[in-house]
């Protein structure tokens, strides 16, 4: 079969264009233009193919394109003898993607196939074999949903965009997207049809819209964009605090995330400047995203392997090359024209910095053609300055995930709980990643241990000794605990408080499959992370351990390691415990101090393992890597163990030394309730309950870091385990006479101490700040709470029943399934406060929904708890305030201020929900009982 002259001369007319030479407009239809926009994306423009590092990369696209010619065979039982269809889903895609491949390296130029008719006619005959005996319009989906619905269609309709392939074979494979990717994908945001998935499904319809000139399938992929952009509270998405999550549960900005910019950006160009462009207001969330979610993550070129789920497991993967997708995709998206000018420039500033620090894997070297044009132009550009190395430190209390910059090094946690999970497995997948959530710790330099976890270390490594994790070394199967989840954490305490320099992070570790509890806080510092472990138990019969690092070495390293000033042996394999260690150093990586001296084993081994053992589908050749761990042997079934230790990147034996004598860090508190440190201007305390850090105190669960910027403190103060609507807290410190807060921060009285009552609720784990000693002077005041003395909802299916006694319903929805809540506060106030807000706990409470809203309002008319019913229920009046609320229980406030500027003796309010069903907590509830604070 043979392709068309003008298939030859559009995609010659693209090559031409990339050259500069000078040919005639052909894209006369929307269409055309759309799909000449991504040809564009797939070839790349700009660039001369005679000059590197294209030459070179366009050479590589020709001799893959080669290989896969000499082994194809369109008249076989399968298109590529080693992928048979029928054996796997996957196989399905791996031909698409090979025919894809060979189609490229008919469209770009300097590929030993431009332009070939003989490439060409390759490509249309492989299209029409798989047509016909593998991706159909009438069969069925076996094995994975995602080769069918995205894996494939992708594929083939890239194909379709850089051929102009005949009538038959394009009606034939539009048919078949439309088989297995119909519209109605689209219709609800559910399942297999969220987050980066849906951005998936919709680039495949919109594709399917362009190709076949139909404007119903573009404008529902456009709309079908709508739900991926706003943040939620809970599931699949961004979140406010800038975690992405996919998979219900598992942090995913270097995995499904990264898949979701860089195909959000492509639709968004694709359709920009049309009928269908996406105008969506919410989209600005995306562009947030770059400097929220992703850029936080990325060092070096590198993407922290701790948001990349079960990816870590893939042998065609590695953190650089995982941030060098994120990277490619920024610098695509600042050059659409979609975002702002001061945008886009922060995003190339970003990717220019990136590129240049990047030394382990430079970005030069093996980037795709239109990548590497993006990324050589933005070099070039003088306008453009060379982003910074970043000094920040963060906390994603969505995720359960924190990391910390300074100019020469970078360090990130991993933890765990009730919100996200242990670890991802599925489809083969992170057979063994069972620990990584147990605070795995990563780290690096500027220049060095870059390759930590790129150099094979996932097949290699002991995955009961991942670095800084405390772990039982109870054996555990592969999958352990099941696919997708299937056993998710119960501790509700991960997360921290940051004022975006500093961290106060924690975790209640627990154990998968086993009965390991325990604390664990990291306090980031200026140089130095100050690591504590305290109430470590277990009664699994096994050791349980608390790993200070564990150094990948590569294939041959004999890195020193220094133990009180001691050389140890480099030899193979090798042991030992120190008791009474102090200090030890790693050559080439930092140092660490053990805090008040510890009983610490060292291990050098050789590790041997292979992809295949982490991912059914990798390699099984045998890899080895060299090891250099430091760990806390707790023992068998451990009571209440404990562990401190500084950890310094970059150190050498003489600082660490020095750094040993003189620590600069008190330990104020270690224990199952509190870990809490001082260090310079730096204080932070972690309170899994209530308590005092030395002279700190806070009277509910909370992390609190005070840190002393010249005249200023800045206190942060975060709820990570989300169990109370607010926190009060007491500091020593005084004199205070002005305050800049954060909504939600009420300084109290800056003598004789300060005490601050800071409203947690519905924040999701997030950071409120007060920087006292500058901004607006501070007017002491008084807190106080009154509780609810009546309450009930009433019902329009039941028009005639009281439920004074049953927990609280809102929503609005058709007849017979509204709901609304009345509440009664007596009240004996000396004036109108200054502020009252109605705390109330509770979920979304209505089938597989996920989100809805609360919304507080005036009351006009009399009620009694007893006896209202919906027939003679009082009149909602105005809006007072609304709150979002998700499925997972949580406190949400309503600032109902403007209801008491009468001061009046009782206080009566209605509820009403949005359009999916809350239950809340009532007055008779044993606990989280509806709670009126009072400021004053």
């Amino acid at each position: 079969m043979t392709v068309s002259r003008r298939g030859f001369l559009v995609v010659g007319s693209i090559a031409a264009i990339t050259l500069g030479l000078d040919v005639p407009a052909f894209a006369v239809t929307p269409y055309e233009i759309m799909r000449s926009r991504w040809r564009d994306l797939l070839t790349g423009v700009g660039f001369d193919p005679r000059v590197e590092p294209f030459t070179s990369a366009l050479a590589d696209v020709g001799d893959s394109a080669t290989g896969y010619l000499d082994d194809m065979t369109p008249g076989g039982a399968a298109l590529w003898a080693d992928l048979p269809i029928g054996a796997k889903s996957a196989n399905i895609t791996t031909c698409c993607t090979r025919l894809r491949t060979i189609a490229l390296a008919w469209a770009q130029p300097g590929t030993g196939h431009t332009g070939s008719a003989t490439t060409a006619t390759a490509v249309v005959d492989g299209l029409r074999w798989m047509l016909d005996n593998a991706y159909t319009a009438t069969g069925g989906e076996p094995g994975n949903w995602w080769d069918w619905r995205i894996g494939a269609p992708q594929r083939l309709l890239d194909i379709c965009c850089l051929l102009s392939v005949p009538a038959a074979e394009l009606a034939d494979t539009l048919a078949a997207v439309d088989h297995h990717v119909p519209v109605s994908l689209l219709s609800a945001y559910e399942e297999n049809s969220t987050g980066a998935n849906r951005v998936d499904l919709c680039q495949v319809i919109a594709l399917r819209g362009v190709l076949g000139q139909d404007p119903t399938s573009i404008a529902a992929a456009r709309d079908g964009l709508s739900p991926v952009f706003p943040t939620v509270l809970l599931g699949d998405g961004f979140h406010a605090d800038g975690s992405f999550i996919q998979h219900d549960r598992v942090p995913y900005a270097g995995g499904y995330g990264a898949v979701l910019l860089g195909g959000l950006t492509k639709v968004m160009s694709l359709l920009g400047s049309t009928t269908w462009a996406v105008t969506d207001p919410n989209r600005q969330v995306l562009f947030d995203s770059v400097e929220s979610s992703f850029a936080p993550f990325i060092h070096n070129g590198l993407m922290v392997d701790s948001v990349s789920g079960r990816g870590i497991a893939r042998q065609d993967q590695d953190d650089h090359k995982r941030g060098h997708n994120v990277m490619a995709s920024t610098l695509l998206l600042a050059t659409t024209g979609l975002a702002t000018v001061a945008e886009a420039g922060r995003w190339r500033s970003l990717v220019k910095g990136w590129i240049t620090r990047e030394t382990y894997a430079p970005y030069l070297d093996h980037m795709p053609v239109p990548d590497l044009a993006r990324a050589v132009g933005l070099l070039a550009d003088g306008s453009v300055p060379t982003g910074a190395s970043p000094s920040s430190s963060r906390v994603f209390g969505s995720m359960d995930r924190a990391v910390h910059h300074r100019p020469q090094w970078a360090f990130a946690v991993s933890m765990h709980s009730a919100r996200t999970t242990f670890y991802e497995t599925g489809n083969g997948e992170n057979l063994r990643g069972w620990h990584t959530g147990s605070g795995m710790t990563y780290w690096w330099g500027q220049d060095y241990g870059l390759g930590q976890y790129s150099d094979a270390f996932w097949p290699t490594v002991d995955p009961y000794r991942l670095p800084g994790v405390t772990a039982s070394r109870k054996p555990l199967a592969d999958e352990a605990g099941g696919t997708w989840n299937k056993t998710p954490p119960t501790n509700v305490w991960a997360g921290g408080a940051s004022d975006g320099v500093v961290s106060a992070v924690g975790q209640h570790v627990t154990g998968l499959e086993s009965t390991l509890t325990g604390r664990k806080s990291w306090f980031p510092l200026d140089d130095a992370v100050v690591c504590l472990g305290a109430g470590i138990t277990a009664t699994d019969g096994a050791v349980v351990e608390s790993v200070v690092d564990n150094r990948n070495l590569g294939a041959a390293g004999t890195h020193a390691l220094v133990v009180n000033g001691v050389a140890q042996p480099t030899s193979l394999p090798w042991n030992q415990q120190f008791t009474g260690a102090q200090w030890a150093s790693i050559a080439g990586f930092g140092g660490y101090v053990f805090l008040g001296g510890a009983t610490v084993t060292a291990d050098r081994a050789a590790r041997t393992g292979s992809w295949h053992d982490i991912d059914s589908g990798g390699s099984s050749g045998s890899i080895t890597r060299r090891y250099l761990g430091l760990y806390y042997d707790h023992g068998t079934n451990p009571t209440n163990a404990s562990y401190a230790y500084l950890l310094l990147p970059g150190a050498t034996a003489v600082t660490t030394a020095a750094r040993s004598a003189s620590p600069g860090v008190t330990v104020v508190a270690n224990t199952s309730s509190v870990q809490g440190i001082t260090a310079g201007s730096v204080r932070a305390a972690n309170f899994f309950a209530a308590g005092a850090c030395g002279s700190i105190t806070a009277d509910a669960p909370c992390s609190v870091l005070a840190r002393q910027d010249g005249s200023a403190l800045s206190v942060a103060v975060a709820d990570p385990s989300r169990t109370s609507p607010t926190v009060t807290i007491t500091l020593p410190d005084t004199g205070f006479t002005t305050a800049s807060a954060d909504p939600g921060v009420t300084v109290l009285r800056t003598s004789p101490t300060t005490k601050l009552l800071v409203e947690v609720g519905g924040t999701l784990g997030a950071s409120r700040v007060v920087r006292l000693g500058t901004g607006p002077t501070i007017t002491p005041a008084t807190a106080s709470t009154v509780q609810a003395a009546a309450d009930s909802h009433v019902r329009d299916g039941s028009p005639t029943q009281n439920y004074g006694t049953a927990p609280l319903l809102v929503k609005t929805a058709s007849t017979n399934f509204n709901r609304r809540a009345f509440l009664r506060f007596d009240l004996t106030l000396p004036t109108a406060p200054r502020r009252a807000v109605l705390w109330l706990h509770g979920k979304v409470s209505d089938g597989e929904n996920l989100h809805s809203t609360v919304t507080a309002h005036r009351l006009t008319g009399t009620w009694t708890e007893t006896g209202v019913t919906w027939n003679n229920q009082p009149t909602l009046g105005p809006a007072l305030s609304t709150a979002r609320i998700s499925r997972a229980a949580d406190w949400i406030g309503l600032d109902v201020t403007a209801a008491l500027s009468t001061n009046p003796g009782v206080l009566h309010l209605g509820l009403s929900g949005g359009p999916f069903g809350v239950q809340l907590d009532s007055r008779e509830a044993t606990a989280n009982r509806p709670v009126l604070e009072i400021i004053t």
